[in-house]
């Protein structure tokens, strides 16, 4: 970056404007989520992480009030909710994961300056009981 003089930053919205900036989405399951039947505990797991959204978002990154406005494929910071194929959503749970029954489901809050561990950790405990 220094040789082309080019200013790198992990900001979540570096140049302020009407665009959605940079995140760092959370692909994230547990071995039952992955098994039949598992959209049982992927459901469970969004409904856990309704109660402590302030809490994720204290931890999802500094700046991330400009990402997550609401428009943009971004939900706002101020809400969290979770659908099937819904990239507006807090929470996005594939549409095939929902087709088979089983999968992942995609935290959509962290910004790109998010501490991986640590944004994890929260899943985590949140997701699988605290």
């Amino acid at each position: 970056a220094e040789d082309f003089h080019v200013h790198v930053t992990l900001e979540p919205k570096p140049i302020k404007g009407d665009w959605n900036g940079a995140g760092a989405h959370i692909n994230f399951s547990t071995k039952k989520m992955r098994e039949d039947g598992g959209i049982k505990y992927i459901l469970e797991a969004c409904e856990r992480m309704g109660p402590k959204h302030v809490e994720h978002i204290q931890i999802y990154g500094e700046g991330n009030e400009d990402r997550l406005t609401g428009q943009h494929e971004t939900c706002s910071i101020n809400d969290f909710k979770f659908g099937v194929a819904d990239r507006g959503c807090s929470i996005r749970i594939p549409r095939d994961t929902d087709k088979e029954g089983k999968g992942y489901l995609e935290d959509r809050r962290p910004a790109s300056n998010v501490e991986p561990y640590a944004a994890t950790a929260k899943i985590m405990s949140t997701t699988m009981g605290e």
